[in-house]
């Protein structure tokens, strides 16, 4: 029985961030970035200006999607490591839009400042849509499909706060068609014209055979 507890110790132990162990762990990214984060600048070395973040201002706009998302994540920002929190600014142009994506390993909370949002998110059985104008905050749980769209007569602008020093996301346009599978199984698979799937593709400079 002693065995196991120590066993279950040594896991709990493997699987906690640098930062619990150490109240915080400013991300020394010339070592490798593990499961539980990067490995910790040394304390010695450390000043105010570690954990002052200057560059969560207005992106650029002018691509597919007419938006901008600017990160305050671990590698933007090393002092969130293992602190399970990160922030972004989002910027999106008249007619822009954020599509369909997610964020596997975090909650995100969207504060406007700016215009008008059309955001929402969909589970299996519901759809929670709604335009949020400033001084409005939205939730999007962990892992579920979300978009935003700009519904406004100028560019909108919101910050973000996520609950994972790194959230990652996984944009559903460019996991469908900026990919190598051929056209024709993209098409099967989702119903669109195969026309319509060639010309995303092209699009999002995937394969287009």
């Amino acid at each position: 029985m002693n065995t196991i507890y120590i066993l279950f110790l040594f896991t709990f132990l493997s699987t906690t961030s640098y930062a619990s162990v150490n109240d915080l762990c400013v991300a020394d990214f010339k070592g490798p970035s593990t499961p539980s984060g990067y490995h910790c600048m040394p304390l010695a070395n450390l000043t105010s200006d570690d954990f002052v973040f200057h560059g969560l201002v207005a992106g650029n706009t002018t691509n597919s999607f007419n938006a901008a998302l600017t990160s305050a994540f671990v590698t933007d920002f090393p002092a969130l490591n293992g602190l399970g929190v990160s922030a972004a600014r989002l910027d999106i142009a008249k007619g822009g839009s954020i599509p369909m994506h997610t964020h596997p390993g975090a909650t995100e909370l969207l504060m406007m400042v700016k215009g008008k949002i059309t955001a929402g998110f969909m589970t299996p059985t519901a759809l929670y849509s709604k335009t949020v104008k400033p001084g409005d905050i939205m939730v999007f749980p962990q892992g579920m499909l979300h978009f935003q769209v700009n519904s406004g007569v100028g560019t909108a602008n919101a910050f973000l706060a996520f609950s994972s020093e790194n959230p990652g996301a996984q944009l559903l346009d460019l996991l469908l068609f900026a990919n190598g599978l051929d056209s024709d199984i993209v098409a099967k698979t989702t119903f669109l014209d195969l026309a319509q799937v060639k010309k995303l593709k092209a699009r999002f400079n995937g394969k287009t055979s």
